[in-house]
Formats: C-alpha cells, structure tokens, sequence
C-alpha cells in the first residue's frame, strides 16, 4: 500500500475545501471497499478524507415528509431502525446482507452507491423506493435521481470536489411494500449475480397494483429501473400471472454478461424468478404481513 496523507474534518465546508484542493483526494467512509482497493494498487489516492464526523452525513430521519439517510450512516443503524423496517423494507433488506456484522458497523449506503458497481446491494433498494442523491461540491448542492447516479461500471455523476452527503427518500403512501432480494452462487461469494428490489402500492382492497418501481442490479453496466416491468403490473390484479409478466419485461431489457459467478443465460432466467418472488413479498408486505 502506497503511502498517503489522512484528514479528519468536523464540518462539511471543510470537507468540501479539502477535496477541492486536486484529484487525488477521495473521501472515506467506511472504507470496506476503498481501502482494499488502495492496497491492491488499483486506487492511489494521495489524501483520504474521513467523512465519519461530519454531522450531515450521518442523519437517520423518518417522518412525515419521508426519509433521510446520511452517505455515511453505517448500515446496522438502518437495518435496526423500527421505520426503516416498517416503511421502507427494502433497504433493510440490502443492508442486513452487505457483509457481516463486522462490516455493517463501517459499510455505508454512501460507500456501496459512489463504488457504483453494477452488483451494489443498496442501489435497487433506492431505486425501487424513489431516492435522490443531495450531492454538495463547489458549484452548491444538487439532487439526482439514484437512478441516474451510476454513469457505469465503477463510475457515476460526481465532479471532481464532489461529496455525496444524503439520500432523500418520499414517504410512502398507504397499503404500500417493498423488498430487495438477490441470488449469490454460494455464502462464501458475497455478490450479487442478480439483485432485484420493488416497491408496490395496493388499492384499499389489496387486490390490485396501483404504483409500482421494480430495479435490477447486476444484469446491466449499472443498475436499471425497470419501468417496462413496471407497467406491466400497474392497473392489474395481485397473482401470479401479472408477476410472470413482470419477469418476462425485466427479461428483455437487461444486458448481462458471463463471468464467473454465471451465464448471461443463467442471470437471464434468475432475473425474472426473482422479480416474481420479489414482487410477491412487497404486496405480502403491503397488506401487513411478512415476506
């Protein structure tokens, strides 16, 4: 591991001047990826910036308005927060499996998003649920959609001086659910081949899909909402039936690839297994019962 300077500021402002001051300064949060990367070679920062202290950075606020997660909130504060569970299932879901319990005391939803791998556990979840990312650098504070963060495998939209600072997430309205779930080829290799997380909104009844968002991870360059897959259970009845159809659009839009954790054949098929069962635990969820 190459040598390079640590700062540890207290305010965002200060963490902005510092990361303004060239490109070889990257910010640190849990560090559960950067820091195995610096010491494989295939990053060479010359400053780290500790984000751990900055106070906007580790928000954890639900209310009426919605949800805010700070970039870097480690993620056993959101797998153990009651409205997380209640409202906002899904991104309990990807951070109770992002590592061990060792890794969720460091690993945070911020790290796993500006990693921007295609595999990301926690960007399907953000997706299927409708975050923006506050981004804040130089030029002031803007919002993207999460769905439009990752630009490609291990790239996204941050200039250079950037910081992510929070996700803002809507509340969710009545009779409404989510889930992420993702296929792995054993316990041993903790990354997804397919992830895929959905978000459904029920009539009164509960018997049909009136608001949906499903994303696909691993199957693209980036994650992808899946809209097609979407409508095509907006305005149906809850079954089997109208899940098979969401499985059979998610299909025809992705691009996978054969590696060594499976085919593009494999992940082909696992993808639509997946929206199916994934869609059928939101609704359970949604009429108050458990996936």
């Amino acid at each position: 591991m190459r040598d390079f300077e640590y700062e540890s500021p207290t305010t965002l402002p200060e963490a902005l001047a510092i990361l303004a001051t060239g490109p070889g300064c990257r910010p640190l949060a849990g560090g559960t990826d950067l820091i195995d990367h610096v010491r494989v070679g295939r990053l060479a920062p010359d400053v780290l910036v500790d984000v751990k202290k900055l106070p906007e950075l580790n928000i954890l606020e639900a209310g009426p308005k919605g949800l805010r997660i700070g970039a870097a909130t480690p993620c056993f504060r959101i797998v153990a927060h009651e409205a997380i569970q209640r409202d906002y299932a899904a991104l309990a879901d990807s951070a109770h499996i992002i590592g061990g319990i060792q890794i969720q005391n460091r690993a945070t939803f911020g790290g796993n998003v500006c990693t921007s791998g295609p595999a990301a556990d926690s960007i399907p979840s953000l997706i299927a649920l409708s975050a923006a990312c506050v981004i804040a650098g130089p030029q002031g504070t803007r919002r993207v959609p999460i769905e439009q963060f990752c630009t490609g495998p291990g790239k996204n939209v941050l200039q250079p001086g950037e910081l992510l600072v929070e996700f803002e997430l809507p509340a969710p309205g009545p009779h409404s659910g989510s889930h992420y779930r993702r296929f792995i080829p054993r316990n041993e290799m903790d990354i997804a081949v397919v992830g895929v997380g959905a978000a459904v909104t029920l009539d009164a009844g509960g018997q049909t899909i009136t608001a949906a968002r499903i994303a696909l991870g691993a199957v693209a360059p980036t994650p992808l909402l899946a809209e097609q897959a979407a409508q095509a259970v907006i305005g149906q009845p809850v079954g089997e039936s109208t899940f098979q159809a969401a499985g059979r659009a998610a299909r025809e839009i992705i691009s996978p690839i054969t590696d060594m954790r499976g085919t593009a054949e494999f992940r082909t098929h696992v993808t639509g297994v997946l929206v199916e069962r994934v869609l059928q635990a939101a609704v359970s969820r949604a009429r108050g019962g458990r996936s």
